[in-house]
């Protein structure tokens, strides 16, 4: 028998679950759902008390009393099972779903909504705790000359009313206010706002402003989805251009100012130049990728001489634990041949810095990869790289797992592959690796799984991070000196992770910084300087010409050891750069600005981000800077316990000497194989 999820309807402040039976035994007793949180382990057990017929069953729930204070959790999800007793049997089916809703408000600060998980099992997600001054949109477009905007006007059921979509002008403070009408369908409202009635060269930011009851409301416009979709550009009369824009915090801008003249649209021809010229590099990479595939397929011997060759992020940079693992190879046994396998774009770099190298995807890389010993990496090679017997792979990975990776992402949205495909994928490339470098137990207990890895693991700590713990107050003054930061001044580290909502189109990607840079600098300006270190994908979407006189962009700085050392706190979100940041027992506060978009609609964590994170969280912009005046007061973070228990966990094993570690073990490696 099959239990299958296959509806919801809305009753009153109730909501009503359809169940479809499949293959159901001739007669049943007590039948009930079950609802089970994967966290608490809580359990709530409803009986079925409405039998449309022998394979149609409804219950009906109130999701406000699915939540709960107990654990300090805002985000609940609830697994269903269907229980029954059939001859003089107790039993147990895990609901499937056919059903996926939309988000349902619960109240101004929490909603639910229907999921189906990686196996097809129904789920229903809560969350609590939502800010108050947001109000979530279904769509937002530009059609016929006006701003369509159509969204809920119920509130768990319970009408809202008075609704008026309110345009805020950034340059003036004026505002229009423009009331909504009844929807196409049923429980939405939708306004039509003309075009013309924006003023020229305007920014608008979008709110809402209702009643609930007697009470007055208002809150920001919010799309948490993305604008995918949505048609976010108009011409207006008098060549005039409308933008819809996505804010940081899934805020709604509108944006009106002339457009390109023709004198501008002939200056962008070198970008349409430049498309075609990309696209003629696509089609040769796609023959030279064939001719990789046959010169892999050659047959290849090994040097005489052993020969190591090291790359890092898939030859993008000379970086991260292979680069320490190399220096202290060159320094220790300069008689082996060493041999980087980079980018095209990283020549005049290796050149400069007398770095043997060898540019990947040529027929010199694919000779150089197959007659070397060893390889030594901390990503994955494509899976079309051949790795002789007589090869070494040594994987050091590049981070403790934050978020989740390999099998452990059960649903993959990558085009051109499927979840089945990636995960295959991905166990077959991990278990080519013959050893892999891991910090700690719990990556270790990761890497098992979420790699399917069976061979060795070397727990000694990553590599890069022998230079935190081996540099001196000296050491650092002079890397600021080097990178220009002023030495009487604090330093403040922004590092946020990349966000794939942040994707706009092919070759661009879009990044507002998520506060203020006018009230850090009249807050923190004259004692403190900000250093930003962001995405390569997004570095180039970021304007900070106004502010050069207290932030500093280090986004492509090569070694982002240097950064850590040289700053007195970390700022950072989802990035897994605090595991590494620990290791110098300094301040680490954390900004998830976006947070249950980011968890629910991106990946998931394997931390509890709430309650497993060595420092505080900031959930709005003056938290945030609450935090960092607090952090600032607390350079040495050696006394505080719960920063020291995250400390013994993830960075106690690290002695300093993981490069000589991994030497070592390449070393005894050699002399085994003679």
């Amino acid at each position: 028998m099959r239990a299958i999820l296959s509806g919801l309807h809305q009753k009153k402040q109730q909501q009503e679950l359809e169940f479809e039976l499949i293959d159901v035994p001739g007669s049943f007793d007590n039948l009930r759902v079950t609802f089970l949180e994967t966290t608490s382990l809580a359990s709530v057990t409803l009986p079925v008390t409405r039998i449309i017929d022998n394979n149609l069953v409804r219950v009906q729930i109130d999701p406000a009393k699915l939540q709960f204070n107990a654990f300090d959790q805002s985000e609940f999800t609830w697994q269903l099972f269907l229980a029954f007793d059939a001859n003089e049997e107790q039993v147990i089916l895990q609901v499937e779903s056919e059903y996926l809703s939309d988000r349902h408000q619960l109240s101004l600060t929490s909603q639910f909504q229907f999921n189906a998980d990686s196996e097809g099992m129904a789920t229903l997600n809560i969350h609590i705790r939502q800010a108050e001054d947001e109000f979530t949109v279904n769509a937002v477009n530009l059609v016929d000359n006006t701003l369509q905007i159509t969204g809920y006007n119920k509130i768990n059921n319970q009408k809202i009313t008075d609704q008026k979509i309110i345009l805020k002008s950034r340059n003036s403070d004026a505002k229009l206010a423009y009331p909504t009408k009844k929807g196409t369908l049923r429980g939405l409202f939708r306004v039509a706002i003309p075009l013309t009635d924006l003023p020229q060269d305007s920014i608008e930011d979008l709110s809402i402003s209702y009643k609930m009851g007697s009470q007055p409301i208002t809150q920001r416009l919010i799309l948490a989805r993305s604008l995918e979709g949505q048609t976010v550009q108009a011409v207006l009369p008098g060549n005039r251009l409308v933008l819809i824009e996505k804010r940081f915090n899934n805020g709604i801008v509108i944006k009106e100012f002339p457009a390109p003249s023709l004198g501008e649209k002939i200056a962008a021809v070198p970008g349409k130049t430049h498309a075609v010229v990309d696209l003629g590099r696509t089609v040769q990479d796609k023959v030279n990728l064939r001719r990789m595939r046959f010169l892999f397929k050659s047959g290849h011997r090994p040097y005489d001489q052993t020969t190591i060759v090291f790359e890092s992020f898939g030859g993008r940079q000379v970086s991260d634990s292979p680069y320490a693992i190399y220096r202290l190879f060159k320094e220790l046994y300069p008689g082996f041949n060493f041999v980087w396998s980079i980018d095209r774009s990283l020549k005049k770099f290796c050149k400069e810095n007398n770095i043997p190298f060898v540019v990947r995807r040529t027929s010199k890389w694919v000779r150089t990869l197959e007659k070397a010993t060893y390889w030594i990496s901390n990503a994955r090679f494509p899976s079309w790289v051949k790795k002789p017997n007589y090869v070494t792979y040594i994987q050091t990975w590049h981070g403790t797992p934050l978020k989740k990776l390999g099998l452990d992402i059960e649903n993959v949205s990558m085009p051109g592959t499927t979840t089945a495909k990636y995960h295959a994928n991905f166990v077959k490339e991990a278990n080519r690796w013959d050893a892999l470098v891991s910090p700690n137990d719990y990556s270790t207990r990761i890497f098992r799984s979420a790699f399917g890895f069976n061979n060795q693991i070397l727990k000694v700590g990553y590599p890069r991070n022998d230079e935190l713990l081996n540099s001196s107050a000296d050491d650092i003054q002079r890397l600021k000196e080097e990178m220009g930061i002023p030495l009487d001044k604090k330093v403040v580290l922004y590092a946020p992770t990349y966000r794939d909502n942040q994707f706009a189109e092919k070759g661009k990607y879009t990044f507002e910084l998520p506060f203020s840079l006018d009230d850090f600098k009249k807050q923190f300006g004259e004692d403190t300087v900000l250093i930003l270190r962001m995405h390569y994908l997004i570095a180039n979407a970021l304007d900070i010409s106004d502010y050069t006189d207290f932030v500093y962009d280090f986004s492509s700085h090569p070694n982002i050891s240097d950064l850590y050392l040289v700053s007195d706190m970390l700022i950072t979100d989802y990035s897994s750069v605090f595991f590494d940041y620990a290791y110098l027992k300094r301040p680490i506060l954390f900004y998830p600005y976006d947070y249950h978009l980011y968890k629910d609609e991106l990946r998931g964590f394997y931390l509890d981000y709430e309650k497993d994170l060595p420092g505080d969280i900031a959930n709005n912009e003056s938290e945030l800077l609450a935090g960092i005046k607090k952090d600032l007061q607390q350079p040495d973070m050696s006394h505080d316990a719960r920063f020291m228990k995250f400390y013994k966990r993830f960075c106690a094993i690290d002695d300093g000497l993981s490069s000589l570690k991994i030497v070592n073990y390449v070393v005894h490696q050699i002399e085994k194989n003679g």
